[in-house]
């Protein structure tokens, strides 16, 4: 290796930047110069791969960052450990240094010995002092102040995080499971085309009849504030603010106080998209929001009593400027589309002249995105309610995208925090042979830091709010993103690290205060100390039937991880029935997204769905004959039987095997309690190749299933009962820690 690229790849580790990453082939990858430098240059450090000298200056300046300033700018500690914090001063200085607690109370802190050598910054000698943290310090966000003999004061953000979160525990003694849904394609004969918050609420509560303990949606984040919009949940505008497309209409107060020539104007808007309900085609977003957007107005224009006016000022209180950021950008992007280069104008930044001005010219149409804000709060709020009064435990369990998409609504409100030259994504796996770039902007790991996390604190505060849990998807992106510089192939990206105690230990601390169960996708490629780390921090992982598997053959269910939401599939993959079948083969073959040879990959499936179903008839829970048409040993290595009775056997009893595994939680995917095949969302692919996130609700038949018909589908309640059964026929087993967890 040449001093240059020795001294490139120290330079990257110092900015958290990791030179090289173990793929799915099990082998070490190097990450190109010219992605580091790329990086580098995102994250404020410009330099030439090749430059020694300027090399050499740059990790010099880096090495002494800290030494610039007299307080970190957020220190994060975990509760009970008696931490300390390092504070630089001029040498030799008196400084003292207290904690202004969140309560109003102060406590002082007492110094420790520091034996560290001064350093010569711009030719003054800066010393280094050490104070130890209290022990006994409460969980919270509270403000270190240092004061030195000079009078120079400087604040900072310390936020004292829970040791663990303690909100799955109470599982730990009576094992859960819930339903996953992905909500816009469960409709039923009330929805506007798509599902919305009623329909949440009703089947939470079909749900909880059979013992169900939570209804997973998918990510309910807002996207684009009209036609046309992204279909992808995973793509929103914003990961801190509702969708109103969600909104169910008629249950809104305002509704009921339209006059009649309105409220027919609205019941024809909703009758025109009703009768869409009955087809399995295709849904249309932009058809509902258009439709839904008019309606909405409507009832903005009518005067709200006292009381709810007075609920609205107070929702407004809470979200505070964040909030008012948000619907003035909607507003705003109803006059101005997204490639209009004003976006690019410094002064039409939030708080700009040119944007403030703006917010007085279109206050009307600010406060109507405001106050669409709040009745998806109160909606969602209802909906958790009707989930707890009908007896779940944990009730909505929220779904926490990876980021928002690049050029919209949090690209604008957090410019300062996002990496617009950067885009996230994953490096190529078995499933994506090519890589992903979700065209997302990654948080900057020092501007949060800067900034005290405070955006993202908020943004979990807004999704909490009214869930009994949270799945937050790729909670790797907490350890290390990987970030693709715009313009780049996915194949040609870099993993960037980030303080996971900052951001595991700020989610911990606001899931305990919101009482929330957090649940954290943890797979593809990641370290494995991760998953043991999670598990210590009380946080659980996740485990997907067909990923579980040693030495190419399934791990047995009894040993599973404890400290874990435990499921046969994911969206990412077909219903169980179309996996069965072998339509993702398909599929992919036919978009040209097998990176190998197709025969070969049609044999490794057949080969793994042949392994698995063989374990679920050793396991006593099918008969060898039940799974012999999709179980042959041609090339194929899967078949269609024509009987759907005899998959539906099967996907029960797949499940009713799962159910052995000693996993807190279980989850059973809506699609495969009616029998559905197709997939919802194909990675890799663009909506001209397939309709993701647009497939409504189907059975095995192909014919479109409402909620309002969930109990007289014939593998509904049995898939649920089934499960139910399972995990309530015997105490909890297995394993009583968990990846070195402690065992509460």
């Amino acid at each position: 290796m040449t001093e240059a690229r020795d001294l490139l790849q120290r330079l990257a580790h110092a900015y958290g930047i990791q030179t090289s990453y173990r793929g799915h082939d099990g082998h070490e990858h190097l990450v190109s110069d010219l992605t580091l430098t790329r990086v580098l240059a995102a994250l404020g450090c410009t330099v030439e791969p090749d430059g020694t000298a300027g090399l050499e200056v740059a990790l010099e300046r880096r090495r002494l960052a800290p030494w610039r300033r007299m307080l970190p700018h957020t220190t994060v500690s975990h509760a009970g450990s008696g931490s300390s914090v390092q504070v630089h001063v001029p040498h030799g200085s008196a400084i003292t240094v207290a904690v202004l607690l969140e309560t109003g109370e102060t406590r002082v802190l007492e110094q420790l010995e520091d034996f560290t050598e001064p350093q010569n910054i711009d030719g003054e000698l800066i010393g280094q002092v050490t104070f130890r943290l209290p022990r006994d310090l409460p969980v919270g966000w509270h403000r270190l102040v240092a004061r030195v003999e000079d009078g120079n004061e400087v604040e900072a953000t310390l936020v004292v995080t829970p040791e663990r979160l303690t909100t799955a525990d109470p599982y730990r003694h009576q094992r859960g499971w819930g339903l996953s849904v992905q909500l816009y394609s469960a409709r039923s004969s009330a929805s506007w085309g798509v599902g919305d918050f009623g329909d949440l609420a009703a089947l939470a509560v079909q749900t909880a009849v059979h013992g169900g303990d939570y209804v997973l949606s998918n990510p309910l984040h807002a996207t684009a504030p009209g036609p046309p919009v992204v279909s992808s949940p995973y793509s929103p505008s914003t990961r801190r603010f509702t969708n109103p497309m969600y909104l169910r209409i008629e249950e809104i107060a305002e509704y009921a106080a339209l006059d009649p020539r309105a409220r027919r104007e609205v019941d024809g808007l909703a009758a025109a998209l009703q009768a869409d309900n009955a087809t399995a085609d295709s849904l249309d977003r932009n058809a509902t929001i258009a439709a839904k957007l008019t309606a909405l107005r409507r009832l903005h224009q009518v005067t709200a009593p006292p009381e709810r006016a007075r609920a609205y000022r107070a929702y407004r209180e809470q979200e505070g400027q964040g909030l008012e950021d948000f619907a003035l950008w909607c507003a705003l992007r109803s006059v101005f589309d997204a490639t209009d280069p004003v976006w690019q104008d410094p002064e039409f930044t939030p708080g700009g002249r040119l944007a403030e001005r703006y917010r007085q010219e279109l206050a009307e149409d600010v406060d109507f995105h405001r106050w669409m804000q709040w009745l998806c709060d109160t909606q969602l709020a209802t909906a958790q309610q009707a989930a707890r009064e009908a007896g779940m435990r944990l009730g909505l369990m929220q779904d926490l995208a990876v980021g928002a998409d690049r050029n919209n609504a949090d690209a604008w409100m957090l410019q300062d925090q996002l990496v617009a030259s950067m885009s996230v994504g994953a490096p190529p796996d078995m499933y994506n042979q090519r890589g992903q770039d979700w065209s997302q902007s990654p948080w900057h790991p020092e501007r949060l830091a800067e900034t005290g996390y405070r955006a993202y604190r908020d943004m979990l505060r807004s999704v909490l709010r009214h869930a009994g849990g949270i799945r937050v998807d790729h909670i790797l992106g907490l350890f290390r993103l990987w970030w693709i510089p715009v313009g780049q192939s996915p194949t040609e990206g870099a993993y960037v690290t980030y303080d996971h105690e900052a951001m595991i230990g700020i989610l911990a601390l606001e899931a305990e205060r919101a009482g929330a169960v957090v649940v954290g996708e943890d797979l593809g490629t990641f370290e494995p100390w991760v998953q043991d780390y999670l598990a210590h921090r009380g946080l659980l992982g996740t485990s997907i039937l067909w990923f579980e598997q040693e030495d190419g053959r399934p791990r047995r269910p009894q040993d599973y991880r404890v400290q874990c939401l435990s499921s046969v599939n994911t969206h990412d993959l077909p219903p169980t029935a179309g996996y069965l079948a072998g339509t993702h083969l398909d599929l992919r073959e036919r978009l040209d997204l097998v990176a190998g040879d197709p025969h070969a990959e049609r044999d490794r499936a057949g080969a793994e769905r042949r392994a698995f179903l063989q374990a679920v008839v050793e396991a006593g829970f099918l008969s060898a004959e039940s799974v012999a048409p999709l179980t042959p040993t041609g090339p194929a290595g899967s078949a269609d039987p024509a009987d759907p009775t005899a998959v539906a056997d099967i996907v029960v009893a797949l499940h009713r095997y799962l159910a052995q595994a000693p996993s807190l939680l279980h989850g059973i995917a809506l699609v495969d309690a009616v029998g559905e095949r197709r997939i919802q969302n194909q990675p890799g692919t663009q909506q001209h190749e397939y309709p993701n996130w647009e497939i409504p609700l189907a059975d095995a038949a192909g014919r479109a299933v409402l909620i309002d018909d969930l109990d007289s589908v014939p593998g509904f309640a049995r898939l649920l009962d089934a499960v139910h059964h399972e995990l309530n026929s015997r105490p909890t087993s297995g394993r009583q820690s968990d990846h070195g967890s402690p065992t509460p």
